[in-house]
């Protein structure tokens, strides 16, 4: 663990309750409590929580947040058209490259809130402000009108809540059943992509049906000072196990999940990810929209491909060969719990990435079979399809 890493709220939760400790983008998470493979099976079959206060959070406000926001998500906005609904969308730059994923929840009229990956933080906030000629990022006071018919409309205002917002993944087909135990009696239960404003227990949340998993579940949000309040609250369901961010890689890739940094970065475009379905090139103008549309009708060299492995656990950069040359490297690899058996991404020559191609892996000088699969390599129980 490299000196002094940052530490969410509930670090000292984790300690009592003997976690693993490791440091991710900057942060000191759990790994792990009981173990990968059983917290796990727990989320797939009962219920898991998990610390994700090192996610980061950026509200946008102002009469042009839309129109502005839109000019370079790929996805398109104006679906959004009821407050509480969220989508999942990309930032591209004008090459077309992944500079970010995200979520994007309406929370007003003219007000979105972008979950962030916690490494890429700051570059999305500096990236903002760059493009949406931000001119403050100082909170609105408390107090601001709520009649807006006298702002600029092309005024912007970007505020990093990150540091005072903490939140919690509640993930697993009883994570229903638990929440409804929670919440005031008439409250609605959001539908999935949705958030509410409400209260678990007593404690003042953002509820949103989402999550990295697979499995039906919630992301908590409240303020850093009752998270520890938040979590003991959930730990207290015997249905619910503490889980690190090892059981959340595991699960997320069984469900052919992107993670920024290992199948996304700025020398990867959303065709050879797969991730077209998140690009309205209908909407109109967006930054990188040339690009990629010139992608999709002359194509990309390679294509991310799901690989099930036989004989050893794939790891990130492995090579994968065909026919005695080096044709790409794991992207991410891991033990499937579900499968018992190793599952791996990898980007691969378009030619090789047929549901059935055999190919091989190089690990400890050996070679193991590999053989292209159709993803997500498991299917949710919980879970039924949602439009986004």
């Amino acid at each position: 663990m490299s000196e002094l890493p940052l530490r969410t709220p509930l670090f000292e939760e984790h300690l009592a309750l003997g976690a693993r400790m490791t440091e991710y983008a900057g942060w000191a998470l759990p790994l792990q409590y009981s173990g990968i493979k059983d917290e796990h099976i727990a989320v797939r079959s009962s219920a898991g929580i998990f610390d994700v206060g090192h996610m980061a959070q950026l509200r946008v406000f102002g009469l042009g947040a839309q129109a502005r926001l839109q000019s370079f998500f790929t996805n398109d906005l104006s679906r959004l058209d009821t407050i509480g609904e969220a989508q999942y969308t990309l930032i591209c730059d004008d090459d077309g490259g992944i500079i970010e994923d995200l979520i994007v929840y309406r929370t007003g009229d003219f007000e979105y809130l972008l979950m962030v990956n916690a490494g890429n933080r700051h570059l999305v906030f500096d990236w903002m402000n760059e493009h949406l000629s931000v001119e403050s990022q100082l909170p609105l006071p408390a107090d601001h009108p709520a009649d807006l018919s006298s702002m600029d409309p092309n005024f912007i205002e970007v505020v990093d809540e990150s540091d005072r917002t903490s939140m919690i993944a509640l993930q697993g087909p009883a994570s229903l059943g638990i929440i409804r135990q929670l919440l005031p009696v008439e409250t609605e239960i959001p539908k999935r992509f949705t958030v509410i404003q409400t209260r678990v227990d007593t404690i003042p949340v953002l509820l949103a049906r989402t999550g990295y998993t697979g499995e039906d579940g919630f992301e908590i949000l409240c303020h850093v000072s009752h998270a520890v309040s938040l979590w003991r609250v959930l730990l207290s369901f015997p249905e619910i196990t503490p889980c690190g961010i090892g059981a959340r890689d595991t699960l997320r890739l069984e469900m052919g999940y992107h993670l920024y940094g290992n199948e996304l970065d700025r020398g990867v475009d959303p065709l050879s990810a797969g991730l077209m379905r998140f690009v309205a090139l209908e909407k109109g103008e967006f930054i990188g929209r040339s690009s990629i549309e010139h992608m999709r009708q002359n194509g990309t060299p390679s294509l991310l491909a799901g690989l099930r492995v036989t004989g050893v656990i794939p790891r990130r950069g492995m090579a994968i060969m065909h026919e005695g040359a080096e044709v790409g490297r794991v992207a991410s690899g891991t033990y499937s719990p579900t499968l018992a058996t190793g599952i791996a991404t990898a980007y691969l020559p378009s030619g090789l990435t047929a549901v059935g191609t055999k190919l091989d892996l190089v690990a400890r000088s050996r070679s193991f079979q590999v053989e292209v699969v159709q993803m997500p390599f498991v299917k949710s129980t919980s879970l039924t399809p949602q439009k986004t």
